[in-house]
């Protein structure tokens, strides 16, 4: 019983943190994208520890689930796709960079930080494979600059 307790008082905070943050996060978007890590691979790292307090797995179950009740877009980004070394400015892929380059510099002069960079790069990757999906049509905004009919097309017509 004490063993349970103890276990109790660990997962229970952290289930009401996720439940709290993923309602939060699909109250106030109405489209989300993730990439979709490989959680198994990362608890089999000196990553372990981390991977499982912060309860990556169980945070996107929660806010897939919670998207699809309240009529919202969750998408998963391939793990595959380079998040943090493309470029958010020209698209130039530099290569693989170990977790410790929190910062970098782009040949076309941009200078980024890690996770906003990647951020900005699963937002544009998430948002085109959304309006290219097979069956879908492209509902895009008027400011978009695009016809509705021409998808795969980018603001302005670039």
């Amino acid at each position: 019983m004490k063993v349970a307790r103890a276990h109790a008082r660990v997962a229970d905070p952290r289930s009401e943190w996720a439940h709290m943050q993923s309602m939060t996060l699909i109250r106030e978007n109405r489209a989300v994208y993730v990439e979709d890590l490989c959680v198994a691979g990362l608890v089999r790292t000196r990553l372990a520890k981390s991977v499982h307090v912060a309860g990556w797995g169980m945070f996107t179950r929660l806010s897939e689930e919670k998207a699809a009740r309240y009529g919202r877009h969750f998408s998963k980004v391939d793990r595959w796709f380079p998040s943090s070394p493309m470029c958010s400015v020209c698209g130039r892929v530099d290569g693989k960079k170990s977790l410790s380059v929190r910062e970098w510099t782009c040949l076309c002069g941009a200078v980024h930080d890690r996770d906003l960079n990647a951020a900005r790069n699963i937002l544009a990757a998430g948002r085109a494979e959304r309006r290219n999906a097979c069956g879908e049509t492209a509902s895009l905004p008027a400011w978009w600059g695009a016809r509705l009919d021409e998808t795969g097309t980018h603001r302005g017509g670039v």
